[in-house]
């Protein structure tokens, strides 16, 4: 971080995640400072998610507390927003035109490449990607193979319901339609209209996942 700053490099994400085993809040509220004293103009905060197939899954007394993940996101959000970085996305804080724009054409559904190993790319609700491992990638490159390993072609309602689902997660919500009014009503705590749109309140952002269960397409 010290380098990028002497090389003047004045726009940079910093990546942070919370949530481990024996992290409290004061050393995730450590990290935010330090992440805010550094400067970074856009910042991406993300509790910690237990893979299965993993070594910490077979660890279940270091798998993170819903609660501690709760506070943690808590605090993050009102130290970067008092810093001047706004939540955008429910796990990213960008500091006014800083917002990262190609996570934007995710949130949008919209067409990306994939290059690298495991990368994923989509076209036209074509979506696909590349082998897993960096070795086996180069050798397909080399060989003047593709290095894709699978693909799947969405259907259109497939694809209105994932771009509903991302939208949700961002500032900007969602149509209004996207929700019957009856679903509002009952989760008027975690969405909130805003003119012809729904948007997540801080407690959705948290509960995202049963606001997404009920999005229509």
């Amino acid at each position: 971080m010290d380098a990028i700053a002497e090389a003047g490099i004045d726009n940079f994400n910093v990546d942070v995640i919370y949530g481990g085993a024996g992290e409290s809040l004061e050393d995730w509220s450590a990290t935010i400072d330090s992440v805010i004293t550094l400067g970074a103009p856009h910042v991406s905060a993300y509790g910690l998610t237990v893979e299965n197939g993993t070594a910490l899954a077979e660890q279940p007394d270091r798998h993170p507390d819903d609660d501690d993940q709760a506070d943690k996101y808590d605090l993050a959000d009102d130290a970067l927003s008092a810093s001047g970085r706004l939540n955008y996305e429910i796990s990213n804080w960008a500091l006014p035109g800083r917002e990262c724009r190609h996570n934007a054409v995710y949130w949008s559904g919209g067409d990306y490449a994939g290059f690298g190993s495991a990368a994923h790319a989509h076209r036209d609700g074509r979506r696909s990607w590349n082998v897993r491992t960096p070795d086996r990638y180069i050798e397909f490159i080399e060989s003047g193979e593709s290095a894709e390993s699978s693909h799947e072609s969405l259907d259109n309602r497939t694809r209105r319901l994932e771009r509903l689902q991302l939208q949700l997660r961002t500032r900007d919500g969602v149509p209004a339609s996207a929700l019957a009014h009856s679903d509002v009503e009952e989760l008027s705590e975690l969405v909130q209209p805003r003119g012809e749109r729904l948007v997540l309140t801080r407690a959705g952002r948290l509960l995202a996942n049963e606001v997404s269960l009920r999005l229509r397409a």
